[in-house]
């Protein structure tokens, strides 16, 4: 049996003044970068909302409000020379602590402990061919109209 599977994820969009807050991945195969937005895994008998509330929550030390769900995307991918397959719930939030939005990055931390760094980019620096990541998340976004 395989163990390839399609992996169920909650993304959050947090923005603020034309920038979103976004995670950085290199691939070391490609060499390439991609973006995407804070969250993670869906849990077995976890709702996609309430899997994006603990994901802030483990990997930022964050709470937020306003939670809405966006959309859906289906993300067909390469990463490290592995395919990869989601589904991404894709919600827009709010920091519950303001003050998060005048620092230029946050640090987090994974599940396993290993640290991470999530900065604010430029929406307006991505394009629909650029490497934000799920693909189709520039459409949404733009979809969203988001401020």
């Amino acid at each position: 049996m395989s163990d390839q599977r399609i992996r169920p994820l909650a993304l959050c969009i947090f923005h603020h003044q034309g920038k979103i807050l976004l995670h950085q991945f290199d691939d070391p195969v490609t060499q390439s970068t991609v973006f995407r937005p804070v969250g993670g895994g869906i849990e077995f008998g976890e709702t996609s909302h309430d899997a994006i509330v603990r994901e802030v929550q483990e990997e930022l030390g964050q709470t937020m409000s306003n939670v809405r769900l966006l959309g859906t995307l289906e993300n067909i991918f390469t990463y490290a020379g592995k395919p990869g397959h989601e589904i991404v719930q894709i919600y827009d939030a709010c920091f519950n602590n303001a003050q998060l939005y005048e620092q230029p990055w946050l640090e987090g931390s994974e599940s396993d402990g290993v640290p991470f760094r999530v900065q604010w980019r430029p929406l307006a620096s991505f394009t629909r061919e650029s490497s934000l990541v799920p693909e189709g998340l520039y459409d949404l976004l733009q979809a969203a109209k988001l401020e």
